[in-house]
């Protein structure tokens, strides 16, 4: 199963100092580059490139994302994602408009999610999720 990895996991990977309790994750993005598993959408692109502090530093990273072509979205993506946070909004369940596209665009493509962002747990209690597990 592919896999659309969240703004998070980037992150990290990104980071010159990753703290070892994370290490782990990005040991495993590392095996999903690898495997050619690793799904982007065009909104997580534009978080990871949003607050590059330089202009060359930008460029250095739009030229790395490159190897990550886009998913494309669809109409259909987007009135999902709506639809999954009145569902979670109506079970008190908060979250961003990015992160329901992400659960959106994973549901209709099949794909796992890997995150570290905590409530990918709550959503998976109402929506119709798949989270990404470390694999050893």
């Amino acid at each position: 199963m592919n896999v659309l990895v969240d703004t998070c996991i980037w992150s990290l990977a990104l980071r010159r100092n990753t703290p070892g309790t994370q290490s782990a994750h990005l040991e495993e993005f590392k095996e999903l580059i690898s495997e050619t598993r690793v799904q982007l959408i065009g909104p997580v692109r534009q978080e990871i490139l949003s607050g590059v502090r330089s202009e060359r530093q930008f460029e250095q990273l739009k030229e790395h994302l490159a190897a990550f072509p886009d998913l494309p979205l669809t109409t259909e993506d987007f009135e999902q994602a709506a639809r999954f946070f009145n569902l979670a909004r109506s079970r008190g369940i908060q979250g961003s408009n990015t992160d329901f596209l992400i659960c959106s665009v994973a549901a209709r493509h099949n794909l796992s999610i890997f995150t570290v962002d905590q409530d990918f747990e709550l959503f998976r209690t109402v929506l119709p999720l798949h989270l990404h597990e470390l694999r050893g």
